[in-house]
């Protein structure tokens, strides 16, 4: 490798994972895409402007994650006005996609690993018109300037990371059929090593289109026949996804759902997210408990979170959906009188074993279905020194999402985050496939703010359907255990599945498996990786905080 790359590489590799600045600060989960942020930052862009450059530049350098094929959610807190608003740019199903999508001649649901490669998986993207509408609210530099780094990555190139190296040996297997993946990212019949040079000319071609003439150049026109063209003619489930579905998309902005804890106040994305009213729900569970006495070392403390976890996780997959075609009582779902109600079922001392959802205010009947999220995703987020705070989680769904690759771009696989099969017990599933509809999502994007109603932290991660619980550890550990985000977010990781707790091997909660055994709980060691990424307020400046896990770092402006 040329030094005019080692050594701009090495420079970022060595970067804390931490970072503190009186002025602006950004965190994500790749080096290249944290320096494209702290580019714009200090060019005199908002955080607005910081979280769009950081979004294209991982669309380069992180393309098994996120991306301009996919999708993502947008929270931002506007420090002119002291409001907080959201821009759901969640994909949607097209026209093609109904209630059988995923259904086999039998009517029965395909296995995931038939469903998920080429066409039928993809939905129209949204993270451009999400970036647009954005850029139209918040921004401060040109549009065409937050392109510049990820032009530059794509046309001079990148070292191919661990992540991307590790990611490439999973789809491997499948690249045989998806020849435009296999001549960016695989040399000599294998995927790239870590650390080999990699250009994207395409992408960088389509990404100064699209940075000259706006979004309408990516859903209309020459990229827009290019996407359906692929889709229609995937090697894997081909199926049309139309120009007319593409034209039509629109990124929404719509409250954020807030929520109070302790005295701060917590905001996130709504459905068709569903992070912030499951950790809303979890929150308000736990808060008759002292969990600053208990402690970060207490197995009844993580006992109550897990606790709290199951129950919120059964409201979710039974009432959770696009609220475009769904009713969600969301409202009565973070009702505190209705989160004591089930909060009761909790007990210090025991394992409550069977976790069923609960009938919140305004609910209607509804069966409830397992949604299939995979673990990737990225997320990253930015403050300028203006006090603006943006934190955005965007992703393509599994690793290299759909196979499909358009233009130098990933498109994603994300309709396999709808519940495949539509109906159960004669119901319909609230979370089934419709034309038009935006599948669940557990993205969580979240900013809280301090008793003194100031911004004091945004945080979100990857990690699909654990995405959800990532978040929330690192809300206890920062309210309740006073530490600072990036401990916080180092905290161990937990989870769950149908046999009980899963929880992060080789952390202090692995060793309290015999003690949550106690407690009536079947706890067992597992691989439970995350990119969590965060700010916070002190009082020198805004810090900024990234998962050791990851090679994640934060820059100061």
């Amino acid at each position: 490798m040329s030094r005019r790359f080692l050594l701009p590489l090495l420079a970022l590799l060595l970067t804390p994972v931490t970072a503190h600045a009186a002025g602006g600060v950004v965190s994500a989960a790749d080096p290249r895409a944290a320096e494209a942020g702290r580019s714009i930052l200090r060019e005199g862009g908002s955080a607005a402007d910081a979280e769009i450059a950081m979004m294209l530049a991982l669309t380069v350098v992180e393309p098994q994650s996120s991306g301009i094929g996919g999708g993502g959610y947008f929270v931002y807190h506007d420090a002119k006005t002291g409001r907080i608003e959201t821009i759901d740019g969640r994909e949607t199903a097209p026209a093609s996609a109904g209630p059988n999508r995923f259904l086999d001649a039998a009517g029965q649901p395909l296995p995931f690993v038939q469903a998920f490669p080429g066409g039928y998986s993809v939905g129209v993207p949204g993270n451009i018109r999400l970036a647009a509408r954005a850029h139209q609210r918040w921004g401060k530099l040109p549009w065409a300037k937050l392109f510049d780094p990820a032009i530059k990555l794509a046309e001079d190139g990148y070292t191919i990371s661990k992540t991307t190296n590790r990611a490439l040996g999973m789809v491997a297997p499948l690249w045989r059929d998806f020849p435009d993946a296999q001549a960016l990212y695989w040399q000599d019949g294998k995927p790239k090593a870590a650390g080999t040079l990699n250009r994207n000319p395409a992408l960088a071609a389509l990404l100064r289109k699209i940075a000259a003439e706006g979004p309408d150049a990516f859903y209309k026109g020459e990229n827009a026949a290019a996407i359906t063209r692929a889709v229609a003619q995937a090697k894997h489930n081909p199926t049309a996804l139309t120009e007319a579905d593409l034209a039509a998309y629109q990124a929404k902005e719509q409250p954020a759902i807030c929520g109070r804890y302790r005295g701060y106040r917590i905001c996130g994305m709504g459905p068709s997210s569903s992070g912030a009213v499951t950790i809303l729900q979890m929150l308000g569970m736990i808060e008759r408990f002292d969990l600053a006495k208990l402690g970060k070392d207490s197995p009844v403390a993580w006992h109550l979170i897990g606790e709290a976890m199951r129950l919120a996780y059964a409201d979710r997959e039974e009432y959770l959906g696009d609220t475009a075609f769904v009713p969600v009582p969301v409202a009565g779902m973070i009702d505190p009188a209705y989160l004591a109600v089930r909060s009761k079922l909790i007990s210090t001392s025991a394992t409550l074993g069977k976790y069923e959802a609960g009938t919140p205010p305004g609910a209607a009947p509804r069966t409830a279905a397992i949604s299939g999220e995979v673990p990737a995703t990225t997320h990253f987020v930015a403050a300028d020194g203006m006090g603006d705070v943006a934190t955005m989680t965007s992703t393509v769904e599994g690793p290299f999402g759909s196979q499909l690759v358009v233009n130098g771009m990933v498109l994603n696989n994300e309709l396999t985050d709808f519940t495949f099969a539509p109906e159960k017990d004669g119901a319909p599933v609230a979370n089934r496939v419709e034309a038009g509809k935006r599948p669940l999502s557990s993205m969580s994007p979240t900013i809280v703010y301090g008793p003194d109603g100031k911004v004091a932290l945004a945080v979100g991660s990857a990690g699909g359907k654990r995405i959800i619980m990532h978040v929330m550890k690192a809300l206890v550990g920062y309210i309740d255990w006073k530490l600072p985000a990036q401990d916080a977010i180092a905290l161990p990781n937990i989870f769950f599945n149908k046999n009980g707790l899963m929880v992060e091997q080789g952390t202090a909660l692995d060793a309290m498996r015999p003690a949550l055994a106690k407690l009536g709980e079947t706890a067992v060691a597992a691989d439970l990786p995350s990119k969590l990424n965060a700010i916070e307020s002190t009082p020198h400046g805004w810090r900024g905080a990234a998962d050791p896990r990851s090679e994640g770092v934060a820059l100061a402006e």
